[in-house]
């Protein structure tokens, strides 16, 4: 057992040699250089319009993937504004129609996924901090399998951020399909207790079909949300690039936004039923008027780049139905300065 151990022992000893040996060498010999092309932060496109090919939202009252559209504009170092649209792909991405579609026994109209935001955030304090990025060290002839046989290595750099302090404002609406049956489970509540407008009895929990079976009742309706925003944000920019010897430049333009809302809907909308030309009302379901998110927004300072966002937290709506994460990807965004005046003086 002993000698087992010392050679394993010295296999280890070996291996960490070579290993280490091997990493010595694969560092460049010589120092790098480099020289500083700009360290502007404040040197930011001030339009971004960006495509949203591909999000996806896990939502406890409806899982969806769709496509949208998202922009914002920076008013210089007061303020940036934002609008952003968002819809489902068609019935089979837009999961609680599409069950709607296929088992609801109501005489509803299933509505389509619709998300809609509008707001602002006013920068209440800015600065610019002196700070280092990572720079990877990267060379044309490096392609395909080339660069990816590569150990990629990199330098330190300094270079400045500046970070934004916001105060975050603004509106939301969205309207969903959703399965009404999940939701009577989920708040312990009877579907008994769903009865008709006019007459008051309770809707069936059964009914024959064509074949003389029973089958259960499926129960969908429409939730509609309006509301606003509010919340806190943290934006970090950097907008450097840098000539690196014997090696491509280097470019660090990277604006990063993480931020918290309370989202606040007075106007949660839960529409009637109808089942065999009897209205019914759902209203003995709960709604819920208040949820929260967590959020991280990336993008690049460049004409055309892509971006990316992701989301957690809890919709206003039906009463547990709102735990929801969201993600996406942007591209293209193309951005721009917009104003493209240069100060000038006489000679």
């Amino acid at each position: 057992m002993n000698k087992l151990f010392r050679i394993f022992a010295l296999l280890m000893i070996f291996s960490t040699f070579f290993a280490v040996r091997s990493f010595a060498q694969a560092r460049p010999a010589d120092p790098v250089t480099y020289e500083t092309l700009y360290d502007d932060p404040e040197a930011v496109k001030r339009l971004f319009v960006a495509f949203q090919p591909i999000f996806g939202e896990l939502w406890a009252t409806n899982p969806h993937a769709g496509f949208g559209m998202e922009a914002w504009y920076f008013l210089k170092d007061k303020a940036d504004f934002r609008v952003h649209l968002r819809k489902a792909y068609g019935t089979p991405f837009d999961f609680a129609r599409e069950s709607a579609v296929r088992n609801s026994t109501m005489q509803n109209e299933q509505t389509v996924l619709n998300h809609f935001e509008f707001g602002g955030t006013y920068h209440f304090k800015e600065e610019i901090k002196e700070s280092e990025t990572k720079m990877v060290l990267y060379k044309q002839n490096y392609e395909g399998a080339r660069w990816t046989a590569q150990v990629p290595l990199s330098i330190t750099v300094p270079s400045q951020v500046r970070k934004i302090y916001g105060a975050r404002l603004g509106g939301v609406l969205f309207d969903t399909s959703a399965d009404l049956n999940r939701i009577f489970e989920r708040q312990n509540v009877d579907i008994s207790k769903i009865t008709a407008v006019e007459g008051g009895q309770s809707l069936p929990t059964e009914f024959t079909n064509g074949l003389g079976d029973l089958e259960q009742v499926n129960v969908f309706s429409n939730v509609d949300v309006k509301g606003i925003y509010a919340g806190v944000s943290l934006s970090w920019i950097r907008n450097v690039a840098v000539d690196i010897d014997k090696h491509s430049p280097g470019v660090d333009d990277r604006l990063i936004t993480t931020y918290f809302d309370l989202l606040i809907a007075p106007w949660v909308t839960l529409d009637n039923v109808y089942y065999q030309d009897q209205e019914y009302s759902v209203q003995s379901l709960k709604t819920n008027p208040v949820g929260f998110r967590f959020g991280l927004d990336g993008k690049f300072n460049r004409t055309l780049s892509w971006g990316y966002g992701a989301e957690a937290g809890i919709k206003p709506g039906l009463k547990s139905g709102g735990f929801f994460v969201l993600l996406k990807i942007s591209m293209p965004i193309y951005a721009t300065e917009v104003d493209y005046e240069v100060e000038a003086f006489e000679k």
